[in-house]
């Protein structure tokens, strides 16, 4: 059995920017730096995300400083990386090839925006079959106001998209957890 692929999402500079507005869980870089130094120590499969927008205004424009990945998290030689530009890495990417041509079954989702591009990736990988799993403390997203008007902050939108995905699409893990799940492979 392969090792579960740790997908990093769109952790790029733009999104450590004020300009992206109010977030949640603070210590979620710190949370996927670690893990992505685990996955490198067992030699497991990496695979890096980050969003292109095509809008030229964007922080995440072609050739933006802002739509770079975030220094601590730069990409190895050896591990994929995934543009796309629309939230779901899925679309457009060839991933979903990827990950079957290496026989890749299971997923472990880290990243940004928990209900935005993290959600969107993992809904699909769900339905596409593989074991999904979105750690909790290794995403964050940023507060939102909700269809009726009402500002919702980081936590409730982060809260209400995890429990969008836990147990229909995903499992819902923490940190630690992603952890043993490496080591049992």
């Amino acid at each position: 059995m392969t090792q579960p692929t740790l997908i990093i999402i769109d952790m790029q500079r733009g999104m450590l920017e004020p300009a992206a507005g109010d977030r949640n869980n603070p210590d979620a870089p710190a949370r996927i730096g670690e893990l992505l130094k685990e996955w490198r120590v067992a030699g497991a499969p990496v695979v890096h995300v980050r969003h292109i927008s095509r809008s030229t205004g964007s922080l995440f424009a072609p050739g933006q400083p802002s739509a770079e990945f975030q220094p601590a998290l730069l990409p190895l030689p050896n591990e994929h990386v995934v543009e796309k530009n629309v939230p779901d890495a899925f679309i457009n990417s060839g991933l979903e090839r990827w990950l079957h041509v290496r026989d890749i079954q299971s997923l472990v989702i880290v990243g940004v925006s928990t209900n935005n591009s993290v959600e969107a990736t993992a809904r699909t990988a769900g339905n596409l079959g593989f074991s999904t799993y979105v750690v909790a403390d290794g995403c964050f997203t940023f507060a939102k106001s909700d269809y009726n008007g009402v500002l919702r902050s980081a936590d409730d939108v982060h809260a209400m998209a995890l429990a969008n995905l836990h147990e229909e699409y995903a499992q819902v893990i923490n940190s630690r957890e992603a952890h043993d799940l490496l080591m049992k492979h």
